[in-house]
């Protein structure tokens, strides 16, 4: 009759309000998930060079240090507003810089013009006002990059072929113990350990062979891939999420080739390759979050990035068609890249909206993030129940109330219903078996379900699944 009365409009307006609350949850679910890895972008920031720009490195957001060709090094105390040129005295290439905090750090420089031939090496201990030279003990070895994991223990890799070890901050190097596989002394590129026993790294020779090498002894032995799984080219960049789970960025710049992944899911034994449809090279690596990554294409005056761990990739143009070699994310809001010709690129990360999600002040509920976060299969979610103490804690909080925890994909739809039930006052655990979702990026929250009303208590938390 186009009218309800009495209990039937009642009922029927409690369900229109019931469906609109969760409606609405699932929306700013889908607009906190959207909107928190949406990619940022890059501008360029000025420098007092022109020069070929091969290495930068920052230990926080605001001390960085830029290094290239003509022996020059910059240091910026204020996030790269301005920078300061350290004197190294040579004009022989920096190839590599890297610094373990803000007064310790370390260069490699290119002599190709006086013999020996070689690699001159440069220590600092006040933060590059003064660098001390020394020349590196073998002949013809060209160092590409340097990490060292405190002040005494670090690790060079280099070309033609060098993996070597200090224990004493760099006065003398030893070469590691590699394998006797085909692939075992390539050229290094990157060196990247996870914890005091695993590490890896990564390189190899154009149009011949990328190698990946990985140790679970803490460098004691080198393994170097198997040559059934090994690109054709070299590999560059490492990213870490774990002991076992590693991605290497390459790729082949020919015509008909293009951006190269490389993965391992057991610590190095084996990996897969896979050729993206973006043509080019990848000369670094870099994460800026559990979930945003970037990596640079060099001459092809553009960049990739990835919103969902590496699964997927896009590429945009860089700022003025520069050339990015390099780059880095001393945290998740402040990235730098350099490259040719003085180039030196700052990162905006994304403008994230002001949404609040459907929440009830007050409600004494805590949802924690899941543990592990990135899921490889399982996961465990825990939260917190206040005590009881009625219409005190949670107005719309009823006897009949009971406690929902759901996880939903980033279009808002529910793939999963973990708890329907009411729970006692305390700290509770759920396991979740993720491996039946497709990797990507999953929100969570816990909900208190009433007879008329379903009001989120705690979250969205996010959890990412990666298999």
């Amino acid at each position: 009759m186009g009218f309800h009365s009495g209990i039937e409009g009642k009922t029927f307006f409690a369900t229109k309000i019931k469906v609109g609350i969760i409606i609405s949850s699932l929306v700013v679910f889908w607009l906190l998930c959207t909107a928190t890895y949406s990619q940022g972008t890059w501008h360029r920031i000025n420098v007092p060079t022109n020069q070929n720009l091969k290495s930068v490195c920052f230990v926080d957001s605001l001390y960085g240090w830029l290094a290239g060709d003509s022996g020059i090094i910059l240091h910026t105390t204020n996030g790269g507003l301005s920078w300061i040129r350290q004197e190294t005295y040579s004009t022989n290439e920096v190839e590599d810089v890297f610094f373990l905090n803000r007064n310790l750090g370390w260069a490699s420089m290119f002599n190709y013009t006086t013999v020996p031939f070689g690699t001159i090496l440069l220590k600092t201990t006040d933060g590059g006002m003064n660098w001390v030279s020394q020349v590196y003990p073998t002949e013809d070895i060209f160092i590409t990059c340097i990490l060292f994991r405190d002040s005494l223990n670090g690790w060079l890799g280099g070309k033609p072929h060098a993996l070597v070890k200090t224990t004493d901050g760099g006065n003398t190097w030893v070469q590691a113990a590699i394998d006797t596989s085909t692939l075992a002394f390539f050229p290094v590129l990157s060196i990247q350990f996870y914890n005091d026993q695993y590490g890896y790294a990564s390189g190899g020779m154009f149009d011949i062979a990328g190698v990946t090498w990985h140790t679970s002894n803490g460098g004691d032995l080198w393994y170097a891939i198997d040559a059934t799984n090994a690109p054709a080219d070299e590999v560059h960049g490492l990213h870490l999420f774990d002991s076992l789970h590693v991605m290497g960025a390459g790729g082949d710049p020919d015509f008909g080739y293009g951006v190269g992944m490389i993965h391992t899911a057991d610590g190095g034994q084996n990996w897969t390759y896979e050729e993206l449809d973006i043509q080019g090279n990848a000369y670094d690596l870099d994460f800026r979050n559990n979930l945003e990554a970037w990596a640079p294409l060099g001459p092809k005056r553009k960049m990739i990035y990835s919103l969902d761990a590496g699964s997927t990739w896009a590429a945009t143009a860089t700022p003025d068609s520069t050339a990015i070699y390099d780059m880095t994310f001393p945290d998740s809001l402040h990235g730098f890249a350099v490259g040719r010709e003085g180039a030196v690129l700052k990162y905006q990360p994304p403008v994230i909206p002001s949404v609040q999600p459907v929440l009830s002040s007050g409600t004494g509920y805590t949802l924690y993030q899941n543990s592990p976060n990135p899921v490889r299969s399982g996961t465990t979610f825990r939260f917190t129940v206040p005590t009881d103490g009625g219409d005190q804690i949670l107005p719309t909080r009823h006897a009949a109330d009971i406690l929902q925890l759901k996880v939903y994909n980033v279009f808002g739809k529910e793939v999963a219903s973990l708890i329907n039930e009411k729970l006692p006052p305390g700290c509770h655990e759920i396991g979740f078996d993720a491996s039946a979702l497709p990797g990507g990026i999953y929100c969570y929250t816990l909900q208190c379900a009433g007879v008329e009303h379903t009001t989120v208590v705690a979250g969205p938390e996010k959890m990412i699944v990666m298999h």
